[in-house]
């Protein structure tokens, strides 16, 4: 009976951590538009980086692997979430290797993720 218990403890624990990894998937910007609506991480290199202070929300865009206009998976930061970064995303994270967790969506047929806090976004 003690050897049964201990064995359901043990695949429960193997199952939360088998489910948690999962739900952080690491994949590549190439990789990014299949998982549209899912939870995932993007992991690549910052070949553009743009604050366009001029547009509507002052949005800054980290596109991964491919720089624009040819860019195939962005990190979005709205302006309003620019605050909560030390060092402007445009110039921290401009040329480097990150990944940025979140939930994938699409905006005109391009993969991206809102970026709302520093948190999702680590430096390699």
């Amino acid at each position: 009976m003690r050897k049964d218990a201990l064995t359901l403890v043990v695949f429960s624990i193997f199952l939360v951590l088998r489910v948690a990894l999962l739900a952080q998937e690491r994949i590549s910007p190439a990789e990014a538009a299949k998982y549209i609506g899912r939870r995932a991480t993007v992991c690549g290199l910052v070949a553009s980086a743009n604050y366009a202070t001029q547009s509507q929300g002052q949005p800054t865009y980290l596109d991964l692997d491919s720089p624009y206009p040819n860019h195939i998976f962005t990190a979005l930061i709205w302006g309003e979430n620019r605050d909560k970064f030390s060092t402007a995303p445009e110039k921290a994270y401009s040329g480097k290797r990150i990944c940025v967790k979140g939930i994938l969506s699409n905006s005109r047929g391009q993969p991206q993720i809102f970026v709302t806090s520093p948190s999702q976004i680590t430096a390699e």
